[in-house]
């Protein structure tokens, strides 16, 4: 088998207030045939292999396995559409319908689903390009999107330059750079805008925004604005809540689900991963309605600083750093997880093992004094309640 992705460097953060959805939106299109694949699926399929994309924030990813004796035809397919896409109207408007579908299913009509629309708001404003989640501010701005967006977007956005390709499995690099340079390279390419992304300011002391919505428990997230990928923060910061709540193991676990009075069903920290300015997040969900969400808060924060107080253990610092080494041997051992990987790490200007390796770096002190100073810093606190609790009050 051989596994063909390509990362383009482009993705929600490239939409304008007005216009948000529309990375997603293209994704979707993309699959729609270009000037020589009308139909992009069948010729994937007849060559006995299978295909699909993600967007996100920062980038959008394409990626087809297919068996080896059929890998030009991948390289093909791909620089067809990244020359020329058709973009039918037909598509859109069935494309245009799956994507609303798919923000009700996820935003309206899942329990704690329009969650990141409140949140992002109140850590970003309301202008900046994270201010808002990849499947969009309101499917309205879905609906109302048309092929000329598409077309300029592509303009925009798929450039050769913007694009990182990686091929992984039964193919030498030899014939995988010549397949790459027969059908890519005769592309013209295209300037790519010049990104600006603001940064952030320092979250003011704010208010707790409560929230209400047909969500089975109330469930309270505190988030702290921290560096981007890349920075030593962002790796401390990612190992800190590891050390909070992955696995057993974790602070979370040993003291507010099993060691605690019963108030948290769940108790989790994580990172939004960002290439720019993202967040650290420490949430839970209540096990009792009758707990004041202002004391669930106090718990998740004073339990994180109860760990930055300790210190931590060589122990739990060798702990999380062979639960991380072990993830990413496991992450590289089929074909495309390898080959997004590859080109995640080409598109960041590092090696595949740099980002690993900065973590496997890290020192408790480094873990410590990162997350003493991100908890010193105002918070964005957030309150989800049933709609049940709104009615009783």
């Amino acid at each position: 088998m051989v596994a063909l992705n390509i990362l383009y460097e482009t993705g929600a953060r490239d939409e304008t207030p007005a216009l948000t959805g529309l990375a997603h939106l293209f994704e979707h299109n993309f699959f729609g045939g270009s000037q020589n694949v009308p139909d992009f699926d069948k010729v994937i399929t007849e060559a006995g292999g299978e295909d699909n994309a993600w967007t996100g924030n920062d980038f959008t990813n394409y990626y087809e396995v297919a068996p080896a004796h059929n890998a030009e035809t991948l390289f093909y397919l791909e620089s067809d559409r990244m020359l020329a896409p058709l973009f039918p109207e037909s598509v859109l408007d069935v494309q245009r319908s799956v994507v609303v579908e798919e923000f009700k299913q996820q935003c309206l009509n899942r329990p704690y689903g329009d969650m990141g629309h409140h949140l992002r708001r109140m850590v970003y404003g309301g202008s900046h390009p994270y201010s808002w989640p990849v499947i969009g501010l309101d499917f309205s701005h879905i609906e109302r999107a048309v092929r000329s967006d598409l077309m300029q977007w592509f303009r925009e956005h798929y450039s050769p330059a913007n694009a990182v390709l990686a091929v992984t499995g039964n193919i030498t690099a030899e014939k995988a750079f010549a397949l790459a340079q027969k059908w890519f390279g005769p592309i013209p390419g295209r300037p790519v805008p010049q990104r600006i992304i603001p940064d952030v300011a320092p979250l003011t002391p704010m208010a707790p925004k409560t929230v209400y919505g047909r969500v089975p428990a109330t469930s309270v997230t505190v988030a702290y604005l921290m560096d981007g990928y890349g920075t030593g923060q962002y790796y401390a910061a990612d190992a800190f809540t590891d050390l909070l709540s992955d696995g057993k193991a974790s602070a979370y676990y040993r003291r507010l689900l099993v060691g605690g009075d019963g108030i948290f069903a769940e108790a989790d920290a994580s990172i939004s991963g960002s290439e720019h300015q993202g967040m650290l997040m420490l949430t839970g969900r209540l096990a009792d309605e009758g707990t004041d969400p202002m004391h669930a808060v106090r718990l998740l924060v004073e339990q994180a600083q109860t760990v930055i107080k300790e210190g931590v253990s060589d122990h739990d610092l060798q702990r999380i750093k062979n639960k991380r080494r072990s993830m990413t041997i496991l992450g590289n051992m089929n074909y495309l997880s390898r080959a997004q990987n590859i080109a995640m790490s080409e598109m960041h200007g590092e090696n595949p093992t740099d980002a690993l390796d900065r973590y496997l770096a890290l020192s408790a002190d480094d873990i410590t004094s990162t997350a003493r100073k991100l908890l010193d810093t105002n918070p964005a606190v957030l309150i989800y309640r049933p709609e049940k609790v709104s009615a009783e009050q």
